[in-house]
């Protein structure tokens, strides 16, 4: 299980916009990769972006894949576009930070049944004969919060339910470990600051290209 931080810092709005797309991007990596990406984020309030979140990533079947994933994210990363809020403000260079979080021992929290609503569908694979034909990749919704985890792992429900449940009890759980983090969000930016010449990733205009 790899756990990765993703901080605007002390950044603009801009910056957590920035956040935002670039948790999109690693959850359609992971996805691309057959890795779980769960989510948890904090610092909202408007809707443009969190500012800070933590992603977590899963792979049973293979872990190194989780790890070469998440290596890949580490570091600075750099978007540069016009301000999406403030179409007349003169910065387009705006960067985040993420960082490998430690083991952390967490508490692991009892779900109710009430409070989870477990979705089923049809899991997507390479195709042909090894495309899954039935719903078994599950989607376990935590109501209270929004939380929500898709496990598409094994080609069992019984088993995706189960790891389901499992991931989003640990992704709950990860709350408080969000809140010291962003404790440390001020100095990591102040480190990202003297890396700003050698961002890992590039991404350009409106829609996050990669440079």
């Amino acid at each position: 299980m790899i756990r990765l931080l993703f901080t605007s810092g002390r950044g603009p709005v801009e910056c957590r916009i920035a956040v935002r797309r670039a948790l999109d991007t690693l959850a359609d990596e992971a996805e691309a990769a057959g890795v779980g990406c769960d989510i948890t984020a904090a610092g909202d309030s408007d809707g443009r972006g969190p500012a800070s979140a933590i992603a977590v990533l899963t792979c049973d079947g293979d872990p190194p894949a989780a790890r070469g994933l998440g290596q890949r994210w580490l570091g600075s990363i750099l978007w540069i576009a016009r301000s999406p809020v403030r179409p007349h403000h003169k910065r387009k260079n705006w960067f985040i930070g993420v960082v490998e979080l430690p083991e952390v021992s967490t508490v692991a929290v009892t779900l109710s049944p009430e409070t989870v609503r477990v979705e089923t569908f049809r899991a997507g694979g390479p195709g042909g004969q090894h495309q899954n034909k039935t719903e078994s990749a599950v989607r376990a919704v935590h109501l209270p919060t929004g939380l929500a985890v898709v496990v598409r792992d094994g080609r069992s429900q019984h088993r995706n339910r189960a790891l389901a449940l499992l991931r989003l009890s640990a992704l709950l759980a990860l709350g408080p470990v969000l809140a010291r983090a962003r404790d440390d969000a001020a100095v990591q930016a102040a480190h990202d600051r003297l890396e700003r010449g050698r961002p890992v990733r590039t991404y350009r205009g409106e829609d996050f290209e990669t440079v």
